[in-house]
């Protein structure tokens, strides 16, 4: 590897860790409300649900537990989100080497599409056991009455692997990879056809301004959640429920969720998703840009 190449390497890799922590940043408010509307109990007849919807759960939220309660479980997906990037962006710059018959050649959108869904093998190790986390300490101030509260995520980790050793910590690792390898898919090939719209004529894609960057980012984003939200819907439920509530795992989440709400549950907490989609992804790609004109300034010829 020449030296330049090991420059650009060691530069997108900072950038993109950065990126992800703006990610997690934007984007955890809606996800913690995305949550709590997958995860709120079935009202009994004649009673109210919990939530009325997004800006309902919103007010609650801040009005009981303050406007921190909008962060509660952050610090596990802040600190995985720059390796979960790195590996992200890895598996799919992986999966475009192996259609390649050559550097230069362009992808149809099929086959990015397979790079994406690489991705998300790559990153599910780390995803799993993060979300799992997250989902817990994001519902268990919810439902104050639960026998087992959590101080935060290392408490948390611990009590898990007390309760059923690693496993217990990689509970939904199935309803992850469902999730993320068709949703990653979908992001990696709308990203790369919305900057390929948007690129003018006569120019290359990497004349594209911030602005534009962003656009296709945070679109991206939106399209990854159309295709994943279901099998979020169903990882969150898995993944926050007692032991043995489930014991066939997804299908039997998938089961009682339709037979009991039905199949509009599949999409509960669209709003939240969708809002974060873009915002967050917008985010992740702003980070990016601005980490590596800093770093080409601070260190022009690394």
């Amino acid at each position: 590897m020449s030296e330049s190449q090991q420059v650009s390497h060691i530069k997108n890799l900072v950038a993109g860790g950065f990126g992800g922590v703006c990610l997690v940043f934007a984007g955890y408010p809606p996800d913690t409300i995305k949550v709590r509307l997958q995860t709120m109990p079935k009202p009994a007849p004649g009673q109210s649900p919990m939530y009325k919807g997004t800006f309902d759960c919103a007010k609650q939220i801040v009005t009981k537990e303050g406007f921190t309660g909008l962060y509660r479980g952050m610090l596990a997906p802040l600190v995985i989100s720059a390796p979960t990037f790195s590996l992200c962006f890895f598996g799919f710059g992986v999966g475009k080497k192996l259609q390649q018959s050559h550097p230069n050649e362009e992808l149809t959108l099929p086959q990015l599409f397979n790079a994406g869904m690489l991705s998300g093998v790559f990153t599910t190790g780390i995803l799993a056991p993060g979300e799992r986390i997250k989902c817990l300490l994001q519902v268990q101030r919810a439902n104050p009455n639960a026998v087992q509260q959590f101080k935060g995520p290392v408490d948390c980790a611990k009590a898990l692997y007390r309760q059923g050793g690693i496993r217990s910590i990689y509970k939904g690792t199935a309803a992850t990879l469902l999730r993320d390898v068709p949703g990653n898919g979908t992001y990696f090939m709308s990203y790369e056809w919305i900057q390929r719209v948007l690129t003018p004529e006569g120019k290359s894609r990497s004349d594209l301004s911030a602005g534009r960057t962003i656009i296709a980012g945070g679109m991206a984003g939106v399209f990854n959640w159309i295709v994943a939200i279901p099998a979020d819907v169903l990882k969150s439920r898995l993944q926050t429920a007692p032991e043995g509530t489930y014991p066939n795992g997804i299908r039997d989440v998938f089961i009682k969720l339709i037979r009991e709400e039905g199949v509009k549950t599949l999409y509960r907490g669209a709003t939240p998703v969708f809002l974060r989609a873009f915002s967050a992804n917008a985010a992740c790609f702003l980070g990016y840009e601005f980490a590596m004109k800093f770093l080409h300034w601070l260190a022009p010829d690394l």
